[in-house]
């Protein structure tokens, strides 16, 4: 067998040095390891540290100040037998739960708040076991608060399927006249005296478009000419087969009630009042047909409007509630056009951005200064916008929490909204209608109702602890302004002529809920009703300066607020303990500032403007 060759002595040398590279290189890689493992190891977690976080504020709590005012359910006792009927027999079609308009009006002019109710009806494809009702229902007040159903000999039957109502004296002659809006356009109803009313839709030209969905109007003199303009909101585009092609559907439920996502906006009208009841719409002219950018389409999706002069310019402005889509405000260029500013004014979207599903709208001074409050009512799970001006009265911010409003609002969903004086004592509180637009909600979210109850709010500046508003426990309201509703419409009005004001809240498929106010604390108040002469007669959009004791209130004229629905004309100022007025000033719409001498408390005065 071979043997292998001998290592020579060169040949250990060589071997034994490669052995040593070998040790060598193996402790240079094992010390090059450490040092990335030491330069790339994670760095230390500290330990977690949660920072408490404090909800927001909410008054429900603060109830010290809060005074004790009942309100007593006096629908039936009161005469008033109204049903709302939105003819559903199960489709799930998205006007039915929509509807729901009221007004207080004085339509005899005796001077007592009379009250008229919009009904819904029946769809004409669909057959009923039901008599066809009434779209409209007159009640005649009789000046304590007990009502009489006038209707048949109104002439006011009509075949539409309503919404909403606005009440204005189009042609000056003492008559407050009517406005009905619905599906398939609106009509619009002349007040002839005698309790009697003609249809004079046609010869207006206000009835719209076949295919509008109209909801809230609004009466307002945007060019000060004396005579009053009329403003639609027009929700979405909307007929039965679109419906069933958005066919929005609940996981759990099936076919549902929704929200307007999957259907098109629609234009709003603008109708100006060319005198001899006439009107020409200059809604395109007025730059109040805003488009969606990314389509080309309309992208209004109108529910609630406040006309209000904003700027104290002298010209109404507009503030719209939009549904999912963000509110306008359109502020008047004294030439007959508007600009739309709502997202640099801050009232187009929520503090994060977002659009919300706006419903109804009111506007006030609420606070001893020229600030403006806005109020909207949102949909569920979203808290009402409560947005206030800053200095530059274009300008507002949504203060819906530190006001106290947004937390206690969230779960609600809310229709109609208002500012009035509950109380009497001069400082302007709240009122939400509120329900649900699916009756089956409970199954798929626990914390919602379909049926909900109103909220009522106390301003509570007047309290030396308090700022902002309070939302006011049923101990010391009493239960029936909390009767679970399907709320919509909302107004208010002093129904017995003793100085507070009454309330009514409508609800789908169901009837209205009369409040009286029972406020026995002593407080004093003035009712002012305004007539113009220069200005429209209806005197809307004026304003009164109150000042009583160092306090300085404002009061707007004007008698749409809310969602669909008009509150009564004549404006009621509580004056709280004190028992004299300082000062009365008013700024009528023609822009004449009149000065009053001052009236004693406690009673109702008619002003002419000079």
């Amino acid at each position: 067998m071979p043997q292998p060759p001998r290592k020579t002595k060169g040949d250990l040398i060589i071997e034994k040095a490669l052995k040593r590279s070998l040790r060598v290189f193996a402790v240079l890689a094992f010390l090059a390891g450490v040092l990335a493992w030491i330069l790339n190891r994670p760095s230390p977690v500290a330990p977690t540290r949660t920072t408490p976080l404090s909800p927001p504020e909410s008054r429900d709590s603060q109830t010290n100040d809060i005074p004790s005012v009942t309100f007593s359910d006096v629908t039936r006792s009161s005469g008033v037998s109204f049903h709302h009927q939105n003819g559903a027999y199960g489709e799930k079609l998205l006007p039915e739960t929509m509807g729901g308009g009221v007004a207080f009006f004085d339509f005899d002019t005796d001077g007592d708040q009379d009250l008229i109710l919009v009904n819904s009806g029946l769809w004409p494809w669909h057959s009923y076991s039901q008599p066809t009702p009434e779209s409209l229902c007159l009640y005649q007040n009789d000046g304590t608060g007990t009502f009489k159903d006038i209707t048949s000999s109104s002439g006011l039957k009509t075949s539409l399927y309503g919404m909403g109502i606005a009440v204005g004296d189009y042609d000056n002659d003492g008559r407050p006249d009517l406005f009905v809006s619905g599906v398939g356009g609106g009509q619009l109803f002349h007040n002839e005296g005698n309790g009697r009313f003609s249809n004079t839709t046609s010869l207006a030209g206000v009835a719209g478009n076949p295919t509008d969905w109209s909801s809230s109007a609004a009466w307002f003199d945007y060019d000060n000419d004396g005579k009053l303009d009329l403003f639609v909101c027009n929700y979405v585009q909307w007929s039965r087969n679109i419906d069933f092609e958005v066919d929005y559907k609940l996981v759990g439920i099936g076919r549902a009630y929704g929200p307007p996502m999957n259907f098109a906006g629609s234009y709003p009208h603008l109708y100006h009042n060319e005198g001899q009841g006439r009107f020409s719409e200059t809604t395109a002219h007025a730059g109040l047909q805003i488009k969606n950018r990314a389509t080309g389409l309309p992208m209004a999706k109108s529910l609630g409007v406040a006309p209000i002069d904003m700027n104290s310019d002298g010209w109404m402005d507009l503030i719209i509630a939009n549904d999912t889509v963000q509110n306008f405000v359109f502020t008047n260029a004294h030439d007959g056009t508007f600009r739309e500013i709502g997202a640099t004014s801050g009232v187009a979207f929520d503090n994060y951005g977002g659009a919300r599903g706006a419903m109804g709208i009111d506007s006030a001074r609420f606070q001893e200064d020229q600030s403006l409050g806005i109020l909207i009512g949102n949909f569920a799970n979203e808290m009402a916008a409560f947005y206030v001006s800053q200095k530059d009265p274009m300008i507002f911010s949504d203060e819906a929490i530190s006001q106290g409003v947004g937390p206690s609002s969230r779960q609600s969903l809310t229709f109609g909204v208002f500012f009035f004086d509950y109380d009497l004592d001069g400082w302007l509180d709240l009122l939400t209608a509120n329900g649900h637009i699916e009756e089956e909600i409970n199954k798929i979210q626990k914390s919602q109702s379909y049926k909900q109850p109103a909220s009522l709010y106390w301003n509570s500046r007047g309290a030396r602890s308090n700022q902002g508003f309070t939302k006011v426990p049923i101990s010391m309201s009493g239960p029936d302004i909390a009767q679970p509703i399907v709320g919509r419409g909302s107004a208010f009005a002093d129904i017995d002529n003793d100085g507070d004001l009454d309330l009514v809240l409508t609800q789908i498929n169901g009837p209205p809920l009369l409040l009286k106010n029972n406020q026995s604390l002593g407080h004093h108040w003035i009712r002012i009703k305004l007539v113009g002469s220069r200005s429209n007669r209806d005197a809307i959009g004026a304003w009164i300066r109150l000042r009583t004791n160092n306090r300085v209130l404002w009061r707007h004229v004007t008698p749409t607020r809310g969602y669909l629905s008009q509150s009564e004309l004549p404006v009621t100022i509580g004056l709280g303990k004190n028992n004299s007025i300082d000062e009365l000033q008013i700024f009528w719409p023609s822009g004449l500032k009149q000065k009053i001498n001052p009236p004693s408390p406690n009673q109702s005065i008619l002003l002419t403007e000079p």
